[in-house]
């Protein structure tokens, strides 16, 4: 990482920045909350590093879950990544070694900048990838050791702190929505999550309303990669 490549993604990272230190110190809370310091909070977002992942980890320790329980619940929560992946590939290739960290800190946040963020063309575009992770993640962790922190010293009712995750989700979804003139997958996805969840219930929707959505998107992406053809030769 050299401080061109760091100029260039920092930028792109400070709405992150301000999330994931508002999100990571509730994570650290939550945690100190059932008896686990700093030490464990800075240790679980090192080598974890998934918000909701880890706000269940919580209720997990807490209730003393098997580890059975604690992977599948893992898995089904963070199922969406997969998908997440799938449309990165292009981006990670070539990275060599660095694309291993790149799967492993692909989170929602990390993710809409990857899709979003344009490097400079000074700045080598896999730097700047792994740079914007990499800063992502720090900042993470840092939220994480000062939620845990301030709950050892100070001492704080957690009680709706978990609500900053589900907070950070719609800004991200706002901002997405802004940015992108075709709204057709965003609705799809919307529809597909409501017909799960009137269907099975909230309790079982998530994997259901994934598949559905992935379905969706591959069976109609000619008609949208098209669709967004148009619109680019139009504008040009």
């Amino acid at each position: 990482m050299n401080r061109k490549t760091l100029a260039a993604a920092f930028p792109c990272t400070v709405p992150v920045l301000m999330g994931y230190l508002a999100i990571g110190m509730a994570f650290g809370l939550m945690l100190q909350s059932i008896g686990y310091g700093p030490v464990w909070a800075a240790f679980m977002s090192l080598t974890i590093y998934a918000g909701s992942g880890q706000y269940l980890g919580v209720s997990l320790l807490a209730m003393g879950a098997s580890l059975g329980q604690v992977a599948l619940l893992t898995f089904i929560i963070n199922f969406r990544h997969l998908v997440y992946g799938l449309s990165l590939l292009e981006k990670f290739h070539g990275m060599g070694p660095r694309k291993l960290y790149m799967m492993f800190s692909l989170t929602d946040e990390t993710y809409a900048l990857l899709s979003s963020a344009q490097p400079p063309e000074e700045v080598d575009p896999h730097d700047f990838y792994f740079t914007i992770a990499l800063l992502d993640h720090s900042y993470w962790v840092i939220g994480s050791v000062l939620g845990a922190l301030a709950g050892q010293l100070l001492g704080f009712d957690t009680t709706g702190v978990d609500f900053a995750m589900t907070a950070l989700f719609i800004v991200i979804a706002v901002s997405q929505w802004r940015a992108y003139p075709r709204h057709l997958p965003a609705l799809l996805g919307a529809a597909a999550t409501v017909v799960c969840l009137l269907l099975v219930g909230a309790d079982n929707m998530l994997l259901p309303a994934l598949g559905i959505i992935v379905l969706i998107l591959v069976l109609a992406r000619p008609r949208l990669d098209v669709h967004s053809a148009v619109k680019g030769a139009d504008a040009a």
